[in-house]
């Protein structure tokens, strides 16, 4: 389509890389990440050993958003990416999610500064950096607290997670809601055997009831859908890796966060979906696309490379998706 609408602008395919332009579409669907950019306030806080890649970054968001092209080229950005992440060649297709995880860290790294610090480790994806702070621990970092409770003497510890990314589990092959996964993901499970926790008040390993809270939510919340033991999104046949059809249902708007929060959850909070990563087909042979909110127009569209097509809501449900981006900008907590 012949938009002339900034933030309306397709990405070409440099040959394989419909991964990438589904996740930077998504990216350039985020009002307040496109505004830093724009603005040029990444500048004053750019660290100048990953100069290269944001500066590259910035451009091509500006160039998305000037509104004066149908489409534009990533190459520059994703050569620079390429020389330090050799994985995201042009030769092979190559998983979205680890690839937003890829981006999300390289902009962390190049604005980060020093603030209080806090746990980090993986709560299914995760940044995994310790006591700083940046655009994107503002907008897309949350934590979890894991309370693990010994079986035996019954004494509770609670360990804190940040994420940017939630691998949520699909509990079933057919069909299933996103509050499904969600409540799978939060159920209180049992640690035993090699799995069991070392109890300091014991002075032994012993089986653990574990449940993890959401203690801080972020703007942003992204959700990959991934596995439940023997349920994959992803599942081998034969010599090939395929998806599953497993056809799940999210909302559009009103996505209630609350029964998972700490006492300190906002009830009246609500998220709303913003973009949306699709996966046709197997993860080596397939094809990704986004669904993208315009913040602008209100309107969805779809992206596939230099395609761009108005759809309606009722179009953003598809059994295709990869990756959920929820935001909210309400208050979530306080402290």
């Amino acid at each position: 389509m012949n938009s002339q609408l900034p933030g309306l602008t397709g990405l070409r395919n440099l040959g394989n890389t419909c991964y990438m332009n589904a996740v930077l579409q998504c990216l350039c669907s985020v009002p307040a990440l496109v505004e830093y950019f724009i603005a040029g306030k990444y500048e004053a806080a750019l660290h100048k050993e990953n100069e290269e890649s944001v500066t590259a970054f910035g451009h091509l968001i500006v160039d998305m958003w000037l509104g004066e092209l149908d489409c534009v080229s990533p190459e520059v950005f994703h050569s620079v990416l390429e020389k330090q992440y050799p994985t995201f060649s042009r030769m092979t297709q190559q998983d979205a999610q680890e690839f937003l995880i890829c981006v999300l860290n390289e902009l962390h790294e190049a604005f980060k500064k020093s603030s209080r610090a806090r746990c980090v480790s993986d709560a299914g994806a995760s940044r995994g950096s310790v006591g700083e702070t940046s655009i994107i621990t503002e907008l897309f970092e949350g934590q979890l607290t894991y309370n693990i409770t010994c079986l035996k003497c019954k004494t509770t510890t609670h360990r804190p997670e940040s994420f940017t990314v939630l691998s949520l589990p699909i509990p079933s092959k057919q069909s299933c809601s996103l509050q499904d996964c969600l409540k799978c993901f939060f159920q209180q499970d049992t640690l035993t055997w090699n799995n069991q926790i070392h109890c300091s008040w014991c002075g032994t390993k012993q089986d653990a009831a574990v449940r993890s809270t959401i203690t801080k939510a972020p703007q942003i919340i992204i959700f990959h859908l991934k596995s439940l033991k023997w349920h994959f999104r992803f599942e081998w046949q034969g010599n090939d890796k395929r998806k599953l059809s497993a056809d799940i249902h999210y909302p559009l708007s009103g996505l209630d966060l609350s029964p998972y929060g700490s006492p300190l959850f906002c009830q009246e909070a609500e998220y709303s979906l913003c973009a949306v990563v699709n996966h046709a087909g197997s993860l080596d042979n397939g094809h990704y696309t986004a669904f993208c909110k315009h913040s602008g127009t209100k309107n969805w569209y779809s992206f596939d490379d230099t395609q761009i097509t108005k759809i309606s809501n009722s179009s953003v449900q598809t059994d295709r998706a990869y990756l959920l981006f929820y935001t909210c900008q309400d208050l979530f907590w306080t402290h």
